[in-house]
């Protein structure tokens, strides 16, 4: 459904090269610190941002060759995009029917009313939090086959980010074609609803791998400096030093429970997969 192949863009003082595919009924997620390159990704996707070189496709077109029809399937949420102080969620209905022939006003005026936002009340006396809600609303209501999400959650607490991503996954069950590209650094969040997962920093991917293999297979390794010394490296895709010796980031996790059985194993999570990929050391 979406193909990013070998985009390039080049600053000064960054670099972005990235491929990846996103395929039908999947959602991606897109982790990465602030200044990775994601939002800059995101422009190039929609076609925001002219890239230096490469190419993406959307439903194996090329961008210049998407026609309208096809450019309404795909809906997006820039976390930095916002809405004219003085519009009311009830203004933006007859926009969005204008310009979505899908767009769900039923499902928009429920969700509106279900949390809360007011159909009559001033988007600038909403809150960050709520005004990211009503984002989403906008973008689920138009029935798009790919969703591009630019950090949705920003701005929310837990319980409405555990919400947010609730929505999400009704809104894949409801059609298996659909796909979901989401950027976040809250990466922990993502574990229980993502099937891929891409990190990037600096620009560049670093890592593209299913989610229930990053949970199955990588783990961290805590050793001892003499510990160090001897342990098996040949799968050791990070290591960082510490106060007590070193943690290790490895993807093969049962290879050191069958052959190191005195060092201290712990599950990966995506933070941990987070910061040792972004700031630990190579071998």
């Amino acid at each position: 459904m979406l193909n990013v192949n070998h985009i390039k863009k080049n600053y000064q003082d960054f670099s972005l090269d990235c491929s990846f595919e996103l395929k039908p009924g999947t959602i991606t997620g897109l982790i990465g610190k602030n200044g990775s390159g994601k939002t800059t990704l995101f422009k190039i996707i929609m076609g925001l941002l002219e890239s230096d070189s490469g190419e993406v496709s959307l439903f194996n077109k090329k961008l210049t060759d998407l026609s309208n029809v096809d450019k309404q399937k795909v809906s997006v949420i820039f976390s930095d995009a916002g809405f004219h102080s003085q519009l009311r969620p009830n203004d933006l209905i007859p926009i969005l029917k204008n310009f979505y022939p899908d767009f769900d006003e039923d499902y928009f005026i429920w969700e509106v009313k279900r949390q809360k936002l007011g159909l009559d009340k001033p988007i600038k006396k909403l809150s960050t939090g709520m005004e990211a809600k009503l984002k989403l609303i906008i973008a689920l209501s138009q029935k798009p086959k790919i969703l591009l999400l630019d950090e949705p959650t920003l701005g929310l607490d837990v319980l409405a980010r555990n919400e947010t991503y609730e929505s999400l996954q009704n809104f894949m069950n409801d059609d298996q074609e659909r796909s979901i590209l989401i950027s976040s650094h809250n990466s922990s969040d993502l574990e229980n609803l993502c099937d891929n997962l891409i990190l990037i920093d600096n620009g560049q991917i670093l890592l593209y791998e299913e989610t229930d293999k990053i949970l199955s297979d990588y783990a961290l390794i805590k050793v001892t400096e003499d510990q160090f010394k001897t342990l098996p490296k040949d799968y050791i895709l990070r290591f960082d030093k510490q106060i007590y010796g070193y943690s290790c980031l490895t993807n093969q996790k049962q290879f050191y429970l069958e052959n190191c059985p005195d060092i201290t194993i712990e599950p990966g999570n995506i933070d941990d997969l987070l910061t040792l990929m972004t700031t630990g050391e190579t071998l």
